[in-house]
C-alpha cells in the first residue's frame, strides 16, 4: 500500500475510494457511458510511488485522461476539470488577494510589483465587489489543452509558482483596460470568462501589469537607405521584439547589390548581409522571453536583389546567403501580375536609382515604372516568369514568401489619404500606413464564433441558428475595448505612440468559424454557409463601424479622419463595390458617420488566433479543420485528440465505436471513406478535401466587410507550379489584399497513423502499404458499457507510471550516460 505527502505536509495511505470519489464529482454532465472515473483510477494506482504529493497524483490523472481523448472529447474536459481544480487547491479563491501577492512580489531581496500601481489601488478599492463578481465554476469549463497553455505562459507566477487562476486572469486583463470603470470591467469579464471573446496574447500576458504593452503588431517603414537609417530601423525592431510585440518592415529603399556608396569607393553588398542583422536580432531579442521573436520581410519584386530575397528560406544554399529564421513576404503590384499573365519582361531596378517607386500605387506607380523603363534606368531585364518561379519554388519549399497585392490594399484601404501603404505585418491581416517617423500598430481581439450558434426549442424549434444580434452586441464591446486600449497601452517607442494616437486602428477577429459550421451541420463551403460567413461579418463591420461612430460622438473622430474615404461617405463595401444585405440598417449607420465620423480608422482583420483559440478549445480563425484526428504535443507528452463535434454525431447515430476509431486513424483523419451517412461526410470535410479555389471565393466574399485583411492559408497536399499559380491569380482577380499567408503542404508521415495497432494496420485491406509498429497508448472501447481498459503494470507497459508523466527520477537509480545515438539501442 502506497501513501501519499498531502498539500499541508501529512502522509496519509492510498485510498482508491477517494480517488474515485475525487474524479466522480468532476464527472459531472460528460457522458458516462463512456467516461468512467473507477478506471481511470486503476492506472492512476498502478503507476504511482511513495511520497506521491496529492498535487502531483492530480497531474498524473489529469495526464492519464487527457491521453483517453480520444475515445470520447468528454475525457479532455474531465482531465482540464482535474488539473484546474488541483491549482484552485494551490491558490488563493480571492482575486483581492491574489493581486495583493503579486503586487507585494519580490525577486532577489527586492520588491518587483507584478501588476501596477494603479491596478493594485483599483482593486483593493473595489475588493469585496469584484470578489464576489468572480465566477470560479467557469474556470472547468477549459478542455486540458486550453488550460494547459494558459498554464505554461499566461498565468501570473510568483515565488516561482502559480497564483493567478484563469479567472483572475480575465478580471485583470478587464481592469487593466478598463481601470475604475468597474461597470465595464465586469462586462468585459464576464463575456471573456464565458469564452464569447478573447483579447490577443500580449492583452493577456501584459494587461494591468507595470508595463502594459498590449499590441500585437507593428509595422515599419526602413528609416533611411543609410547607416544611421538601417541601425535605427534595427533597434526599433529590438525595443518593439523586447516588448512581445510582431514585426512586419518594408525593406523597398534600400539600395540592391552593387549600388554605389556616396562618399565611399566601395558598393553595397545588397539586402542579405543587411538581413542577417535583423535575423540575428530576432533569435537574440525573444519577445519578453516568452516565445521567439518574428520578423516579416517585405519587398517589392521590381527590386533588383529579388532572386536572392526569393532564396532566403531555401533549405539547401550557401548559410551566408539565408535568413531562415525570418519570415518572408512579396508586396506584388497590378503591374508584375499582368506581365507574369502576358509573359512579358520585367525590369529589375535599384531604388537609389529609380526613387519613387515604393511611395506610389495603381496608375502612378505604372506610370513611372514604365517611364524608368523608356529611360533604360533598370540593371536588367528577365521574363516575369522566371522570378515567378522562384516564388513558387520558395513557397512550395518553405511555404514562403507571403503574397500580399500592394495596389488591393492601397485602393481599398481607409488609411488611403495619408500616404502610400508599403506592407502588412507578421500575418498579413493588418494593413496599415507606416513612415520613417511612424511605426503602424494594432490592437486585437478574436470572437469566437461558435458560442453564436443557439439551439432553443421555444424560440426556434429544429435547427440550431445564429444569433446575430448578440455577436453585434458583443462586437461593440470588443470595439470599445480596443480603443481603449490604444490610449492605456505602453509603447516600445515613441514613433509607434504617434502613428497609433493619431489614427486609432483597431483589429477585430474571429475564430471557431468551422466549429460554428459544424454545430449547425453546414458542409464549409456549401451554399447556406456561404451566405452565414458574408453575414457573420458583415454583422461584425457594422458592429464596430457603429461603435466606433459612438465613440466619436463622445470623443471626436481620429486626428486624421478628413480625407479619408469614410470622411467621403466611401465605407469597406463601397471600396469593393458591394451592395450590403438587409440584415441591418446600413443607411442609418451611413447617416451617423456622416455627422459623427469615427473614433478608429480601421476595425476588422481576422488574424491567425493559434494560441486563443487553443485556449478557448475552438479551431483557427476562419479556416477548416485540417483533420478530424490530430497529434498534439505538450510537455507532458504527445496526446491523439478527435473532433469532438464528430465524436457526438457519431454517437447520435450510433456508430462511434474502437473501430470507428481506428478507421480514422488509419485514413489520416479522413470521413470520407467511412461507412457513415453522406451528409457527415459533407460536413466534416478536412481542409484538404474542400476545393481552395472555393475558401479563396469566401474570403473574397467576406472581404467588403474587413476593412483590414486576412492570414488566409493555402492548403495543398502537394504543391506545384501549375496549381500554386492558378490559386495566386485567382486571388488577385478576385481583389483579396492578402493573397497567401503560409502555403500548408502535406507532411510526408501522417504521425497519427503510429497510433494504430499493428494488427489492426495488417488486417487493413484498404491500407496495404507497410505500416510502422505502434509505439502509442493503445485504448479499447467497450460495448455496451463504453469505458476504457488500460493497463500500467507489466511488460507492456501500456501507460507511463506518474515518475514518467511528472518528469521525476528514481533517486535509487543510476541513470546511465548518453551514448553515440546512432549506437544506443
Amino acid at each position: 500500500m502506497h501513501y501519499v505527502i498531502k498539500r499541508d505536509g501529512r502522509k496519509q495511505m492510498m485510498l482508491f475510494d477517494k480517488i474515485t470519489h475525487r474524479i466522480e464529482s468532476l464527472s459531472y454532465g460528460l457522458n458516462r457511458e463512456y467516461v468512467d472515473p473507477i478506471e481511470i483510477t486503476k492506472v492512476v494506482v498502478q503507476g504511482i510511488f511513495d511520497g506521491i504529493t496529492t498535487s502531483q497524483l492530480d497531474e498524473y490523472a489529469a495526464n492519464i485522461a487527457s491521453t483517453l481523448s480520444v475515445e470520447h472529447p468528454d475525457y479532455m474536459t474531465l482531465a482540464g476539470r482535474i488539473a484546474v481544480s488541483n491549482l484552485q487547491k494551490e491558490t488563493s479563491k480571492k482575486f483581492s488577494e491574489v493581486i495583493e501577492v503579486l503586487y507585494n512580489n519580490v525577486s532577489y531581496g527586492e520588491k518587483k510589483p507584478l501588476v501596477s500601481e494603479e491596478l493594485y489601488h483599483v482593486v483593493m478599492k473595489n475588493a469585496k465587489r469584484l470578489d464576489d463578481s468572480i465566477i470560479h465554476k467557469r474556470d472547468f469549463d477549459f478542455t486540458y489543452f486550453g488550460f494547459r497553455t494558459l498554464e505554461r505562459a499566461y498565468l501570473l507566477r510568483s515565488g516561482g509558482r502559480i497564483v493567478e487562476r484563469p479567472q483572475f486572469m480575465f478580471m485583470r486583463v478587464a481592469l487593466g483596460i478598463h481601470m475604475e470603470d468597474i461597470d465595464a470591467a465586469i462586462e468585459t469579464y464576464n463575456l471573456m470568462s464565458e469564452r464569447w471573446f478573447t483579447h490577443a496574447t500580449p492583452t493577456l500576458f501584459n494587461a494591468g501589469t507595470p508595463t502594459p504593452q498590449l499590441s500585437s503588431c507593428f509595422l515599419l517603414t526602413m528609416a533611411d537607405d543609410s547607416i544611421d537609417g538601417i541601425y535605427t530601423t534595427l533597434k526599433r525592431c529590438a525595443m518593439i521584439s523586447k516588448c512581445a510585440g510582431g514585426i512586419g518592415l518594408n525593406i523597398h529603399n534600400i539600395r540592391a547589390k552593387g549600388a554605389k556608396i556616396a562618399g565611399n569607393p566601395g558598393r553595397s553588398t545588397g539586402i542579405v548581409p543587411m538581413l542577417k542583422n535583423f535575423e540575428y536580432t530576432a533569435k537574440y531579442v525573444d519577445q519578453g522571453g516568452r516565445r521567439p521573436g518574428a520578423f516579416a520581410i517585405y519587398l517589392e519584386p521590381w527590386h533588383a536583389d529579388i532572386f536572392d530575397f526569393c532564396d532566403l528560406r531555401l533549405n539547401v544554399g550557401p548559410e551566408e546567403r539565408r535568413c531562415r529564421d525570418l519570415f518572408t513576404a512579396l508586396w506584388v503590384p497590378d503591374l508584375f501580375m499582368k506581365r507574369i499573365k502576358a509573359d512579358g519582361m520585367w525590369s529589375l531596378m535599384s531604388p537609389d536609382e529609380c526613387p519613387g517607386l515604393s511611395d506610389c500605387w495603381g496608375d502612378e506607380f505604372e506610370a513611372l515604372y514604365e517611364k524608368y523603363e523608356e529611360e533604360k534606368r533598370y540593371r536588367r531585364q528577365v521574363r516575369a516568369r522566371d522570378i515567378w518561379q522562384a516564388v513558387i519554388k520558395s513557397q512550395c519549399e518553405t511555404g514562403l514568401p507571403y503574397m500580399v497585392y500592394k495596389d488591393h490594399c492601397n485602393r481599398k484601404s481607409n488609411q488611403q489619404n495619408l500616404g502610400t501603404i508599403k506592407c502588412s505585418n507578421l500575418c498579413t491581416e493588418i494593413v496599415e500606413y507606416s513612415s520613417p517617423d511612424e511605426v503602424a500598430v494594432c490592437n486585437l481581439a478574436s470572437i469566437a464564433l461558435n458560442r453564436f450558434v443557439v439551439r432553443d426549442e421555444k424560440l426556434n424549434p429544429g435547427d440550431p441558428y445564429f444569433d446575430f444580434k448578440k455577436l453585434h452586441a458583443v462586437t461593440k464591446v470588443v470595439a470599445r475595448n480596443l480603443n481603449k486600449v490604444i490610449d492605456i497601452n505602453y509603447y516600445p517607442i515613441p514613433e509607434a505612440k504617434k502613428s497609433n494616437f493619431r489614427h486609432r486602428p483597431i483589429g477585430i477577429g474571429v475564430q471557431g468559424l468551422a466549429d460554428a459550421f459544424m454545430l449547425m451541420k453546414l458542409p464549409f463551403t456549401s451554399e447556406e454557409a456561404r451566405k452565414l460567413n458574408i453575414k457573420i461579418f458583415e454583422t461584425i463591420y457594422h458592429a464596430a463601424l457603429e461603435a466606433s461612430c459612438e465613440l466619436a460622438e463622445q470623443y471626436g473622430t481620429y486626428e486624421t479622419y478628413q480625407g479619408s474615404p469614410m470622411s467621403k461617405g466611401q465605407l469597406q463595401p463601397d471600396l469593393w463595390n458591394a451592395t450590403p444585405s438587409d440584415l441591418w440598417d446600413w443607411e442609418e449607420l451611413r447617416a451617423k458617420v456622416a455627422q459623427h465620423g469615427c473614433r478608429n480608422s480601421l476595425l476588422v482583420a481576422p488574424m491567425p488566433t493559434a494560441s486563443t483559440a487553443q485556449i478557448l478549445g475552438n479551431n483557427e480563425a476562419f479556416e477548416p479543420y485540417t483533420s478530424n484526428m490530430y497529434t498534439r504535443r505538450v510537455t507532458k507528452g504527445d496526446f491523439q485528440v478527435v473532433n469532438p463535434h464528430l465524436v457526438r454525431d457519431l454517437i447520435a447515430i450510433g456508430r462511434w465505436n474502437k473501430e470507428m476509431m481506428y478507421d480514422i486513424m488509419r485514413d489520416n483523419g479522413s470521413v470520407q471513406n467511412l461507412d457513415i451517412p453522406e451528409d457527415l461526410k459533407e460536413v466534416y470535410r478536412t481542409v484538404w478535401e474542400i476545393k481552395q479555389l472555393d475558401l479563396l471565393q469566401m474570403a473574397a466574399d467576406r472581404g467588403p466587410y474587413i476593412d483590414q485583411s486576412q492570414s488566409l492559408n493555402v492548403f495543398m497536399a502537394s504543391p506545384n507550379y501549375p496549381k500554386c499559380t492558378t490559386l495566386h491569380f485567382k486571388a488577385w482577380e478576385l481583389g483579396l489584399k492578402t493573397g497567401l499567408y503560409y502555403l500548408r503542404s502535406k507532411p510526408s508521415v501522417n504521425p497519427i497513423k503510429f497510433t494504430v495497432p499493428k494488427a489492426k494496420q495488417l488486417n487493413a485491406a484498404k491500407d496495404s502499404a507497410p505500416k510502422e509498429e505502434s509505439e502509442a497508448v493503445e485504448t479499447f472501447v467497450k460495448s455496451p458499457k463504453k469505458a476504457i481498459k488500460l493497463e500500467v503494470a507489466g511488460k507492456e507497459n501500456k501507460m507511463p507510471d506518474a515518475r514518467t508523466v511528472l518528469g521525476l527520477k528514481d533517486q535509487n537509480v543510476q541513470e546511465e550516460e548518453e551514448g553515440c545515438l546512432m549506437c544506443s539501442s
